[in-house]
């Protein structure tokens, strides 16, 4: 067990809707900024922000106070990825490595592009599903560079720990073997999620090669110290939220009881008896208007 808990707000598929994270103890904290990068020798944190088989586009909201989750909004819409034949909704569990940035202010040297502002993204690929805000322990086993619409967007691959075949996954390669056809279908996902929405298909550095642990380590670890210049203020983040409750070394750190000031002045617990539409339900109207 990982220790950290989550708590929604306001009704899921709503413009309302959060996901706050808490520690151990019960006390509000920010998923990007609070939850440790690494859980454990060689093994990381992720923060989930979309469970596998889902469409509501869920993610780290990096311009909030405590940066909660919350499904990303456009030109007023909330946004739903489209199902590309054959695949339904996200084809990995989704989310994020916490303490990353990809820094758009830094011109990667194997794309040419810079960062995308977010922290790092990942798809981890073991069996179980797992549930929106939940926060597990990976092993990173290789990276994807795409770029989208100008941006460097890593892509780590990585397996929960706890999955029954975990030992079995150290490399790349292991994916390759004991997965065939996934990486590809990874790619082609990547490459065509956005053309529903009348956008270009994204394009990728190496080719399209998925690059392998060591690799993708180094570059998790170089947006470990881009976040660390955010979040100590040694780079300007331009309206990302900084606030935080660990981070001693950071100016925009608080004290529990002002982190539970901001999520108390929100919407309240969505009841458990909510009857609350699917995400699959919206996303059908959705298209239909």
């Amino acid at each position: 067990m990982s220790g950290f808990s989550s708590e929604e707000r306001a009704a899921p598929f709503t413009l309302e809707y959060r996901v706050f994270l808490k520690n151990e103890k019960g006390q509000y904290i920010s998923p990007f900024h609070d939850i440790p990068i690494y859980a454990d020798k060689d093994v990381f944190h992720m923060v989930v922000e979309v469970p596998r088989w889902s469409n509501a586009k869920m993610e780290i909201a990096t311009k909030d106070p405590l940066n909660p989750i919350k499904q990303d909004v456009k030109k007023g819409k909330l946004r739903y990825v489209a199902n590309l034949f054959p695949y339904k909704g996200y084809i990995w569990n989704y989310g994020a490595i916490p303490q990353t940035w990809e820094d758009p202010g830094h011109n990667d040297k194997h794309t040419g592009c810079c960062g995308d502002n977010d922290p790092i993204d990942v798809c981890e690929i073991g069996s179980k599903v797992c549930a929106r805000g939940e926060i597990i322990r990976v092993k990173i086993l290789g990276i994807l560079a795409m770029i989208d619409e100008g941006e460097t967007d890593w892509k780590v691959i990585a397996i929960n720990v706890e999955d029954p075949d975990a030992a079995n996954y150290n490399d790349i390669n292991d994916v390759k073997r004991l997965k065939p056809g996934y990486l590809e279908a990874t790619v082609d996902w990547f490459r065509r999620y956005k053309v529903p929405d009348g956008k270009p298909e994204n394009q990728f550095a190496f080719n399209a090669e998925f690059k392998d642990k060591d690799f993708a380590v180094d570059i998790i670890k170089s947006t470990h110290d881009y976040w660390r210049a955010l979040v100590t203020k040694k780079t300007d983040g331009k309206g990302i939220s900084c606030m935080n409750t660990t981070v001693s070394e950071s100016p925009f750190q608080c004290d529990p009881d002002a982190a539970k000031a901001i999520v108390d002045s929100l919407p309240p617990p969505c009841e458990s008896a909510c009857t609350i539409p699917t995400d699959v339900d919206k996303w059908f109207h959705h298209q239909k208007n």
